[in-house]
């Protein structure tokens, strides 16, 4: 299965004039084109649009919920080359040897260092039913939970976040909306 990287921008909020574009409407669908456009030339597949809530401050001490739409593109990971790229060694400065005398003998040529072997055998063996990535909603409770695959990335990556794929509404969304239902 590819594994894909997420990108998301604010969807347009007013359109964009443009010669025989006269309606409100063309206008804001010229401005969502252009966007989406711009996108499929860096590469990014449009997946959806959302409406999303954004807590945000108001004054000092409350809050308000703004809702904000985004547009949602993915593309696909590249990737990453798993051959290792062997040291080049040069070879010594050869001068030329004038008549009457004897090159130079290297007493011990040089060599490089050796590799260490790579173990052939996996490091855990479990069977694919007995384990889980973890945050598995629909995982039973008595499977190990092992890290997916953007987890994994995420723990070689250099510090800048993963983003992992999310399909539908989270828990944490449809908390937050059965408590704003349950204010009112």
């Amino acid at each position: 299965m590819p594994a894909f990287e997420y990108k998301v921008v604010p969807a347009p909020a007013k359109g964009t004039k443009a010669k025989g574009v006269k309606t409100p409407e063309a206008r804001f669908a010229n401005s969502v084109e252009i966007t989406l456009n711009e996108m499929a030339a860096e590469g990014w597949e449009y997946l959806r649009a959302e409406l999303l809530p954004s807590e945000e401050r108001s004054g000092l001490t409350s809050s308000t919920t703004n809702w904000r739409n985004v547009l949602i593109f993915r593309r696909a990971l590249a990737e990453e080359d798993a051959q290792v790229e062997e040291p080049q060694v040069q070879a010594p400065m050869v001068e030329p040897v004038s008549e009457g005398m004897e090159p130079p003998v290297d007493p011990e040529p040089e060599r490089l260092p050796e590799r260490p072997a790579l173990r052939a055998e996996p490091l855990l063996t479990v069977e694919e039913d007995e384990i889980a990535f973890a945050g598995d909603p629909s995982a039973e409770p008595s499977v190990s939970p092992v890290p997916g695959p953007g987890a994994v990335r995420m723990l070689k990556d250099d510090g800048v976040e993963e983003v992992s794929p999310v399909a539908g509404l989270t828990a944490a969304l449809r908390n937050r909306a059965n408590q704003k239902s349950d204010d009112s």
